[in-house]
């Protein structure tokens, strides 16, 4: 299932890439090599024994031995990812490591990263540099002209420090086309992660209405929707939806995007959160918006990387390139990452008719909506839009929309 998953979002080929674990019994259990990575069944699964015996249908990948090196090296070490996304071999084949500081998300999800030297694949060779790094105390290594690896206690946490730091890469290099790429200072992090939940009172459910159970299982439809296109990652992301005047669902904290289901959704009730379950750590600022904006029925909270390209850049993302974009994204304000959390009454006063989308520096896109659907069309046009001005910049200088068609536009769109 990981593998299929790594294969179909683009992050290794049909021939590349390895995964494996090691059982409580001191097997370890290891993908295959020269079988198609997105087809893999639970059948073609092979298994190293403790004492070196291959049980299964086929060889097991021609990388094991660095996986087996690993497993020696490091106690802790329970699963082992090794993949070849095209964002981390451009950093492994100029020998830098992706800097983490651009976000929160990256620095905290990726832990320690060291550069491992080369070797040749498959070799006892690269198995021992690999587990020099790993020895150190490194978590991730990028691997000199080949790709990265992971060690973590399980797969979904090896995967999730994956899929951060190919974020953190493909963010980095985004923006380096477009302008000069800021970072934060760890302290300046701290701002946001040694932040507590929220001390809230439960409540017990008695019910759950018709409409509630369709809230619930159209935010699980968009928030599917929002992984499978890249617009957030497997614990990022924030999402809620209006019920009433003091009720709102909010996505909950730490459940994997790709499949979280509809009894893991937080109702929010008057300050009071439904009981046995934690809401997502951005309820502050979703509160105080449904609170000062009632026409508001709906926010999602997301770090696309195109968007985030610009969020961690001082180039601004212009609206006005195509009408769709200036209609639905209108102008985006940008603000300082330690502003946005430090206040969120402050923050929440930022949205209106005409400002429905917030950037905050090196963290994330706030958007809006009147209900679900529309909040997340805004999303993804904001994203395609952002991916078309990156593009952009290999072709030449942007030719804006101007000021009388903005205004044809507003006119014909009754947009304030």
């Amino acid at each position: 299932m990981m593998m299929n998953r790594i294969y179909y979002y683009g992050m290794t080929t049909t021939s590349g890439g390895n995964l494996s674990i090691l059982d409580d019994n001191g097997d370890v259990w290891i993908t295959p090599g020269s079988v198609d990575k997105g087809n893999l069944t639970r059948q073609d699964i092979v298994c190293i024994k403790k004492d070196g015996t291959i049980v299964g249908n086929h060889k097991p990948s021609s990388e094991y031995p660095f996986h087996l090196q690993l497993y020696k090296t490091r106690s802790d070490i329970r699963s082992v990812l090794h993949a070849h996304p095209p964002a981390l071999v451009a950093f492994s084949i100029v020998r830098k490591i992706p800097n983490t500081l651009l976000s929160p998300n990256s620095f905290v999800g990726c832990g320690n990263i060291a550069i491992a030297e080369y070797g040749l694949p498959g070799s006892a060779d690269l198995g021992n540099k690999i587990s020099k790094e790993f020895a150190k105390g490194c978590d991730i290594a990028i691997m000199e002209n080949h790709g990265v690896v992971v060690g973590s206690d399980t797969l979904f946490h090896a995967f999730k420090a994956f899929e951060n730091l190919d974020f953190c890469a493909r963010v980095q290099i985004n923006a380096s086309i477009i302008g000069v790429p800021k970072y934060l200072k760890e302290k300046e992090i701290q701002l946001k992660y040694t932040k507590n939940h929220l001390n809230m009172d439960e409540y017990v459910r008695n019910n759950i209405t018709s409409a509630e159970k369709a809230a619930r299982r159209d935010m699980c439809n968009i928030i599917h929707r929002a992984y499978d296109q890249g617009l957030v990652n497997a614990t990022q992301g924030s999402f809620s939806v209006r019920l009433d005047e003091e009720r709102f669902l909010i996505s909950p904290y730490g459940v994997d995007r790709k499949y979280v289901d509809v009894g893991d959704i937080v109702c929010i009730k008057r300050d009071m959160r439904e009981a046995g379950k934690v809401p997502s750590r951005a309820i502050k600022i979703h509160s105080e918006i449904y609170t000062q904006h009632p026409e508001i029925n709906s926010i999602i909270i997301a770090h696309p990387p195109y968007i985030m390209s610009y969020a961690v850049t001082d180039e601004p993302l212009d609206s006005r390139s195509i009408p769709e974009s200036y209609i639905l994204m209108r102008d985006i304000p940008k603000v300082e990452y330690s502003e946005f959390y430090r206040d969120p009454v402050e923050s929440a006063q930022l949205f209106s008719e005409s400002t429905p989308i917030v950037m905050v520096n090196n963290d994330c896109i706030a958007v809006t909506g009147d209900d679900l659907l529309n909040a997340f069309d805004r999303l993804e046009v904001a994203e395609y839009s952002a991916k078309a001005l990156v593009f952009s910049k290999h072709l030449g200088e942007m030719v804006p929309i101007d000021g009388k068609q903005i205004s044809e536009i507003k006119d014909a769109f009754n947009l304030k």
